[in-house]
């Protein structure tokens, strides 16, 4: 009986549903449908100063892309270009700025002639380590001094990748003196450059993926790119043998994500916080890969391809970073915001050179010592 009671009221209470359904209740639903939003999806094109899927700088690019859209559930997909697919390798900064592409990944050295104290922001002649710099553009105000460089050009900076400490360069002939760079045509951006036409020689401005026929064919003498394992790649020993040591004019080259700033805000503040997040991660990605993979590649490079590895000489380096300092100082004189960005990178290179006397160099020193 007591069954039966509960059947009937669940009867009634379903026969009432069906009349409030009859009464409008179908309309209430239509509205309840319509009220809730579409998702909005946002497609975005990066374009790169790299060849396709090159390995390191080319494939974090790709990486990053990955990243952005499988973090935003597909809410913001993002498309990769290789240098000269949609525009040419050095004119991401334009690209970018102007719309052609949302994104870019590169490096701010390339955009001197454009911005001269942008090239502080990928690396400095005796300058900061990959750490170092990190903590200087994370904790240090040189993300916001870069932030403000960019700002009148519709961008948005990002470090987004470090490959650490570089080689000194790949020669035709050894290099024993201040002497033998005289005259000298060695693809070396940025303030390297600068560095290296102080002292007699001739810079050239060559992207990656011309490196390699320039060296060939005697169009340049001498080249810097990144390190064992980029070179490796690029296969670079097969136009030159000597492979010098330390790299005094990139000792961390960052890589920087560039975003359109109308489209970067365009997106809602979740997207923007996982672009942010991505791009964080992709820093961190690149410098871990290369720390890895950099010595395996050099013994490649020495013992199966025959490469003559040879450090600087003592008395060619002080020389070197003597004209570096000068340069810095010349550099800086000559634009106002070089000097703001200048002065701040000096003073926290200081700082921290200060701190890694008693920590990071003492330790290596002690560790060293068998």
């Amino acid at each position: 009986m007591r069954n039966l009671m509960v059947l009937g009221k669940l009867a009634i209470a379903s026969l009432l549903a069906l009349l409030l359904v009859a009464c409008g209740g179908s309309e209430k639903s239509e509205e309840q449908v319509s009220s809730v939003k579409k998702v909005e999806t946002y497609e975005w094109k990066m374009v790169t100063s790299w060849p396709k899927n090159f390995p390191g700088i080319g494939t974090s690019a790709e990486t990053l892309a990955k990243d952005i859209t499988e973090m935003s559930g597909g809410r913001l997909t993002v498309k990769v270009y290789a240098a000269g697919e949609l525009v040419p390798a050095l004119e991401v900064f334009d690209a970018v700025s102007r719309g052609t592409a949302e994104m870019g990944h590169s490096a701010s050295y390339y955009w001197k002639g454009k911005v001269p104290a942008a090239q502080f922001f990928t690396t400095v002649p005796f300058g900061l380590t990959a750490q170092e710099f990190n903590a200087w553009v994370y904790y240090g105000g040189g993300l916001e001094l870069w932030e403000e460089l960019y700002a009148p050009f519709n961008l948005i900076p990002m470090p987004a990748g470090n490959p650490g400490v570089q080689m000194g360069g790949w020669f035709n002939k050894e290099v024993n003196s201040l002497a033998d760079f005289q005259g000298l045509k060695m693809r070396m951006p940025g303030l390297g450059g600068e560095v290296l036409n102080k002292i007699g020689g001739t810079p050239i401005n060559l992207p990656g993926s011309e490196i390699f026929t320039a060296l060939q064919t005697g169009s340049i003498d001498a080249t810097e790119w990144v390190g064992p394992y980029n070179d490796l790649a690029f296969g670079l020993y097969k136009a030159a043998k000597y492979y010098y040591f330390p790299g005094w004019h990139e000792p961390g080259s960052a890589v920087e994500a560039i975003f359109n700033k109308d489209a970067f805000e365009a997106l809602p503040s979740d997207l923007q916080a996982i672009v942010r997040v991505a791009a964080m991660k992709a820093n961190l990605d690149m410098l871990s890969e290369f720390t890895a993979r950099n010595n395996a590649a050099l013994k490649t490079l020495v013992d199966e391809h025959g490469v003559i590895l040879k450090t600087y000489p003592k008395d060619l380096l002080e020389a070197l970073k003597k004209a570096s300092d000068e340069t810095l100082k010349e550099v800086a004189a000559n634009d106002p915001d070089s000097q703001r960005v200048y002065n701040s990178f000096k003073a926290f290179l200081d700082t921290v050179s200060a701190w890694h006397d008693v920590s990071e160099r003492a330790f290596i020193n002690a560790r060293s010592n068998d």
